[in-house]
């Protein structure tokens, strides 16, 4: 969960205004940031509910040994490049390339369907909306140095790559359950954690196609803290299909 970075644009101002300007300044980027999130959570959505009501789809992507697995390498290749790309396109190119990359989620995603039922998809994905917009809150409001906050759940993360890596090999259950229960702790403190950095980021934003960039990076890092956190969520609550 890379940190998109700092943004080298200063708000040139000065005195008593400094901190009203800022403010409005980091709350206009931070829904900017949840505006894109959002429309990339629907586009995830809406795409794996066509691919899994598409036999066609499901049969190209689920039935051929080689598709799935490069799909999921394309996604990994597209969230690395996503911030140094990014940088240097414009705004139009990098918004394409985060609604490419939520796309292209969603097919990855409709396995889901597969897996759990499509009411404990639902009811998991109304818990973690709920969470994640308390987190946010929290994240956006607190006064307190999330530091050690970012360290610690860096760090965890890092430990739960590993741990889910091993447990492909492994297929331990108590393992399975550890990262699990491991995963929606880390994906809460990076929750909170992002949207605090998104907030002192977007005091110095700035406006235009920057600006536009930054919000976009920022939404990815949300995307996928929310992602993950429903992942996890969807672990303990999802109802298995019998059929």
């Amino acid at each position: 969960m890379a940190w998109v970075g700092t943004n080298p644009t200063r708000v040139e101002t000065t005195g008593a205004s400094f901190g009203s300007l800022s403010a409005e300044a980091s709350r206009t980027f931070l829904q900017r940031v949840h505006f894109f999130m959002s429309l990339g959570l629907a586009t995830t959505g809406l795409v794996a509910l066509v691919v899994v009501s598409s036999p066609g789809a499901m049969a190209f992507v689920f039935g051929n040994a080689i598709v799935f697995p490069v799909l999921l390498i394309a996604e990994l290749l597209l969230v690395i490049a996503f911030a140094p790309v990014a940088a240097r396109v414009s705004a139009s190119v990098a918004a394409a390339m985060f609604f490419g990359y939520a796309a292209l989620s969603g097919v990855t995603f409709s396995v889901i369907f597969l897996r759990y039922t499509a009411g404990s998809i639902g009811s998991t994905f109304l818990i973690t909306g709920g969470m994640f917009a308390g987190l946010s809150v929290y994240g956006a409001t607190t006064k307190r140095d999330l530091a050690s906050l970012g360290s610690f759940t860096m760090m965890g993360l890092v430990g739960l790559i590993l741990a889910s890596i091993v447990n492909i090999f492994l297929g331990s259950p108590m393992l399975y359950w550890l990262t699990t229960f491991a995963g929606v702790i880390v994906f809460t403190g990076l929750t909170v954690y992002d949207t605090a950095k998104l907030k002192a980021l977007g005091a110095q934003a700035g406006e235009g196609e920057a600006a536009t960039k930054l919000a976009l990076q920022g939404a990815l890092v949300l995307y996928l803290d929310f992602i993950n956190l429903f992942l996890m969520l969807l672990r303990i609550f999802g109802g298995r299909r019998r059929d």
